[in-house]
């Protein structure tokens, strides 16, 4: 059973891994998808607190790979998980780089790094609805979601721990009010 759980981390994390246009994070609704809704091995409470953990621990926000393999398969899932994941797209970008880096003058080069940021924005949008569906946090979360990305877009140089701090009180005063 335990063979049949790496090879299926396996199966799960490397085709994400080649398609993560616009960072890992872009295509976390689709892992989201194929760890909970097809293959059942966690349930979307396990995947939004295993979300959560990865992105408060140091690292790559999207060590949730190396946290789903852990949960489903220990120690071994973990590496296979992590690898799976990260390996390919790493060799897939250094191949790249190296391919097109004599290249990226010429017009077809930047019209093809144009046409990714959408497609990367887009995964990104998508991964953030799909953990705002699972949180199932109701309309406080979705309202401190979006003003979490107004207050990005209008304030980018507000230093990061006001902002944590803001978040942090408005989810304080919603919890004090509801008790």
């Amino acid at each position: 059973m335990r063979d049949d759980h790496l090879i299926g981390l396996m199966a799960v994390f490397v085709p994400f891994s080649l398609i993560s246009i616009g960072g890992g994070i872009g295509v976390l609704s689709g892992i989201q998808h194929e760890i909970v809704t097809v293959r059942g091995w966690i349930s979307a409470q396990e995947f939004v607190q295993l979300f959560a953990i990865s992105r408060a621990s140091p690292g790559p926000g999207t060590m949730i790979a190396t946290l789903i393999g852990w949960k489903i398969s220990g120690w071994l899932g973990a590496a296979v998980a992590t690898l799976a994941f990260f390996l390919p797209s790493s060799l897939l970008c250094y191949t790249v780089f190296r391919l097109s880096n004599a290249h990226r003058e010429k017009a077809w080069h930047r019209a093809f790094r144009q046409g990714l940021a959408p497609v990367g924005t887009g995964l990104v949008i998508s991964s953030v609805i799909a953990i705002l569906q699972l949180s199932d946090g109701g309309v406080l979360t979705i309202a401190i979601a979006i003003l979490s990305a107004v207050v990005v877009v209008v304030l980018p140089r507000l230093p990061v721990p006001l902002f944590l701090l803001g978040g942090a009180g408005l989810t304080t005063a919603y919890h004090i009010a509801t008790t």
